[in-house]
């Protein structure tokens, strides 16, 4: 992801926007194992962080984002303006997670 600019902003500072390539996406569906179930299960009846979940859903995020710039570099673009995440249930302990964002290319200013 280095090659390609991505942030949550309208606009890259020091950039100009030249071109809009269009909607860059990615997704992943991710479901829990019985591990993390059976564990989870247990820290619910204790309270507090679901610990093997958050790690989940960060590497969800994280694979969801490389997709989402691997579409955009496809598209044409260098960087993608107006990241947002976006999580949907799918069925019992299946998630998507969905990063979308707008392709755009920048020039220096």
């Amino acid at each position: 992801m280095e090659d390609i600019i991505v942030v949550t902003t309208e606009s890259v500072p020091g950039y100009r926007i030249v071109e809009i390539k269009g909607i860059a996406r990615g997704g992943i569906v991710k479901a829990t194992h019985l591990g993390r179930d059976i564990t989870a299960f247990f820290r619910n009846i204790k309270g507090g962080e679901v610990k093997e979940y958050t790690q989940m859903m960060a590497e969800a995020r994280e694979e969801a984002l490389k997709r989402m710039v691997l579409h955009a570099k496809e598209l044409g673009a260098n960087a993608v303006v107006n990241v947002r995440f976006a999580t949907a249930n799918v069925g019992s302990s299946v998630a998507e997670v969905y990063a979308y964002g707008t392709a755009v290319v920048v020039e220096k200013e």
